[in-house]
């Protein structure tokens, strides 16, 4: 008896530590699709080689009320990833949006498949600083990360700032392979 006792405890301890494991891979998971066209549904992939020769819209001016929440989102640089966090002391992806769109009087849904359909779809050569760029980490096209943007250099190449379940809060580019082939599509919500 006490053996059947001893195996289900382990069995519920790695059940449990699959669950735990799932919940990073999937970072901030999703239960919608998102796609850069809505009409038609479809995912569009930037490819790297287009990214750097985007033809960025952007004049580089930022308003003050996306300049604050630019500035609110970089003190939290080196701020660590925790699943499900919204404080300083840990983030998910959707959790960092809210806090520092939250700081600005502007309120996002919690769910990074929420914000993906708040506001406006935006093409990604309409970025601007302070936009939501959304993307399948997971594979697929379902929404399960969000990053804001954070700048746009004068190639074009879009630097978001978010954050990651393997650095915490900070500065990336979609430029690099891994984000260029995640990437779903952007959002307007300011």
């Amino acid at each position: 008896m006490r053996t059947g006792l001893f195996e289900n405890r382990i069995r519920i301890k790695q059940l449990s530590v699959l669950l735990i494991a799932s919940a990073f891979v999937v970072s901030c998971g999703s239960s919608k699709k998102a796609s850069s066209n809505k009409k038609s549904g479809s995912k569009t992939i930037v490819k790297s080689e287009n990214l750097r020769k985007l033809d960025s819209k952007f004049d580089g001016k930022v308003p003050r009320s996306i300049n604050d929440i630019l500035k609110d989102a970089e003190k939290y640089i080196g701020t660590p990833y925790k699943f499900g966090g919204n404080t300083s002391s840990g983030f998910d992806c959707s959790g960092f949006t809210v806090k520092v769109f939250e700081e600005n009087s502007f309120n996002l849904p919690r769910r990074s498949s929420d914000q993906a359909e708040a506001g406006k779809n935006i093409d990604i050569t309409d970025v601007k600083p302070g936009d939501l760029l959304f993307f399948a980490t997971a594979g697929g096209s379902r929404v399960s990360h969000v990053g804001i943007v954070h700048d746009i250099g004068p190639d074009g190449e879009v630097k978001f700032i978010h954050a990651s379940t393997s650095k915490g809060v900070i500065i990336s580019s979609l430029n690099e392979k891994y984000w260029n082939k995640a990437y779903l599509h952007a959002q307007r919500v300011l």
